[in-house]
Parts: structure tokens; C-alpha cells; sequence
């Protein structure tokens, strides 16, 4: 064999080696290309979920504060009312019909108090008010319609309630109010302020929930004959000088196994309703020693009142001069003094139903 031919049978195979070889690496070098190219794509989409789930997220939280800001301006138990057509569907005049329990909570002395502080302080005051006075409302299955002015207007619905879970709801929020506002004071007290005191007015029954306004203006409101009764008898608290009025109707609603101490009141036509109202004051949020003293007068005064309605004004003012006796500052006895002789001086027509007109 010659060199040439030792060469060829040399080095031809090295070099079929060399090239098998060299298309392994080649191929080896792509599939790691390959594999780099899949991991950067997985890569690649990983960060694009991850940033397209931050900015969800993002748009989610967004939304949320969104729904938080705005149920403070409507409240969420105000649009439960319109689920059944879609709050994404509410135009403007839409309205449902419920029974609810209207409790309406006024501070008294208001307008001398807002003469006297500058706006911001007025401002402030009224805030540090509200805020203590929204709780025992909420906790209590009601929440907050609407603010107006220094004035409080609530609704207690209930969801899945009964009529009877709806006033005993609105009265132990009344009471758990005024109990706030007694708190309140003592905070006052500690920071040389002074004191507050409030009224608290409280019917029950049907009323429309519903939105007005203009086509880019809309609010929701509820209004009806029962929303004006409820703010008439709560603007006869400082008449009677009582913490809480409830209507009869509430009382009746939330029927006899419901033990709350109160006492009659009076039997009084509100303004803008012709129809009486039977009028209670709720005594729980009292001391023992003043609630004694406005218990042990009930029988005299609902005595006189009956007598009142038939025109007996001896008899009745006889029931109301024991009263009287019994607890000598009671101012309520002695409006009712006042207007029995105020009475016998008036000619009433025959068929006068023994109630007196309030003109608040």
C-alpha cells in the first residue's frame, strides 16, 4: 500500500468522525437553542400572566374602593331594594314598595349651637357626632338613608325579617343611641364642652324606595306618608321633653312578647295627616330613679287622656292632678293640666275625636 493509500484509509474515516461529530454538536447546540428559546417563551409568558394578573388585580382593588366610596353615599342596603331589576338596569323614577320601621333622630338646641361655632368647628362637631351615632344603627339591622342637616333619617328593613324584627330593631337602636349619645357627653364633659341632647322619632310602615332627579342627576330618596309621620313625632320630643316617641303602630308591630317600659303620651293629629296618632315615650335608656318616677304616673295619665277624648274634663284633669302629685316636675302632666283648662275654654265641634293638633 502506497502513502497515498495509508493516508485515505486513515484519515477519510477521522474525517466521516469529524463531521458525524460536528452534526451532533450542531444538533445538540439546537436543541439547547431550542430548549433556551422555550424557557425564555415560558419566561416570557409567565411575566405576561404575572403582569396581566397584577394589573386584575390592580383594576379589581380599584373597583372595589370604587364600590366602598359609593355605598357610603348609597348605602348597600338601600340598593338590595333594587336587585330583583338589576342596579346596572336603576333609571330614573324606579321605585318599590316595603314595609320598613322610620326612625328619624334630631340634636336639640342645634341652631343656637351652630351660631356660636365657627363652620369648621361646626363641621367637625358634627362628624365626631355622626360617627358615634352610625353604629348603634347598623348593629342594630338599619342603616342610614340620609343626613340632613344636624338631623338623622333611618330605615331598619331587616332582610328576611319579619314586621315585628323590623320596629323591635328601630326601638333598641333608639335606645342604644341615646345611650351613645350619654357616652358622648361624658367625653364632652372631659373636654370642657356642652352637652348634647337629642329626639328620636319612630313609625312603622309602607313607604316608597325608589330614584329622582333629572336625566344627569339621580338620587335615591324615600318618601310616603309614614316618612312625614315619623319626622312629626320626633319634633314633639322637646314638646314633651322625651328621648324617644314611637307611634303606636310600632309598638303594635312589635308585638306583646316585646317587654319595653314606656307610657302614653299623647293623642295628637301631626301636621299633614288627618288620621290621630297614639303617641309613647320608650324609657329604657333611663335611669332607674327617672324611670320610676315617669312609670308610676302611666295609669293616672292614660286614664286622663281616655277621659280627655269624652270630653270629661273634670275627671281628667281629677287623673292628672294625682299624677301630678305623684311627680311634680313631670312636665308632661302639666301640659295636660294646661290643656284640659285650655279646652274647657273652646268651643269643640260634637264630633271632636278628643286629639290634639300639633302644629310642628
Amino acid at each position: 500500500m502506497d502513502a497515498t493509500a495509508v493516508i485515505n484509509f486513515i484519515v477519510l474515516p477521522l474525517s466521516v468522525y469529524a463531521i458525524g461529530v460536528t452534526a451532533v454538536l450542531i444538533r445538540c447546540e439546537k436543541v439547547k437553542k431550542a430548549k433556551r428559546a422555550r424557557a425564555e417563551l415560558t419566561l416570557s409568558n409567565s411575566l405576561l400572566k404575572a403582569a396581566e394578573d397584577e394589573a386584575f388585580k390592580q383594576k379589581t382593588d380599584e373597583a372595589l374602593r370604587l364600590s366602598n366610596v359609593i355605598q357610603k353615599f348609597v348605602p348597600r342596603q338601600f340598593m338590595d331594594h333594587f336587585e330583583q331589576n338589576g342596579v346596572g338596569n336603576l333609571e330614573l323614577g324606579y321605585a318599590v314598595e316595603d314595609e320598613v320601621a322610620i326612625l328619624c333622630c334630631d340634636i336639640r338646641g342645634f341652631t343656637s349651637m351652630s351660631e356660636i361655632l365657627t363652620p369648621h368647628e361646626l363641621m367637625r362637631f358634627l362628624n365626631s357626632y355622626f360617627l358615634r351615632m352610625n353604629g348603634p344603627i347598623q348593629q342594630n339591622h338599619g342603616f342610614i338613608d340620609k343626613f340632613i342637616g344636624d338631623a338623622i333619617m333611618a330605615l331598619f328593613d331587616h332582610p328576611g325579617g319579619t314586621e315585628s324584627d323590623k320596629a323591635k330593631d328601630a326601638i333598641n337602636a333608639a335606645i342604644a343611641l341615646q345611650k351613645t349619645v350619654n357616652l358622648y357627653n361624658e367625653h364632652r364633659k372631659n373636654c370642657h364642652y356642652d352637652p348634647v341632647s337629642v329626639g328620636i322619632g319612630i313609625h312603622y310602615g309602607s313607604v316608597i324606595i325608589g330614584t329622582v332627579g333629572s336625566d344627569d342627576r339621580m338620587d335615591t330618596t324615600v318618601i310616603g306618608d309614614n316618612v312625614n309621620v315619623a319626622f312629626r313625632i320626633e319634633s314633639l320630643a322637646p314638646k314633651y321633653q322625651a328621648g324617644i316617641l314611637v307611634s303606636e303602630q310600632v309598638l303594635k308591630s312589635a308585638g306583646d312578647d316585646y317587654q319595653v317600659e314606656h307610657r302614653m303620651l299623647d293623642f295628637v293629629r301631626v301636621k299633614g295627616r288627618s288620621k290621630p296618632v297614639k303617641i309613647y315615650e320608650v324609657l329604657e335608656h333611663l335611669s332607674d330613679a327617672q324611670k320610676q318616677s315617669k312609670l308610676c304616673t302611666k295609669s293616672d295619665i292614660e286614664k286622663g287622656l281616655a277621659c280627655r277624648m269624652k270630653k270629661d274634663w273634670e275627671q281628667a284633669l281629677t287623673y292628672f292632678s294625682a299624677a301630678l302629685n305623684k311627680s311634680p316636675d313631670d312636665r308632661l302632666i302639666i301640659h295636660h293640666i294646661e290643656m284640659c283648662h285650655r279646652c274647657q275654654s273652646m268651643a269643640l265641634p260634637d264630633n271632636w275625636d278628643g286629639a290634639m293638633t300639633s302644629p310642628a
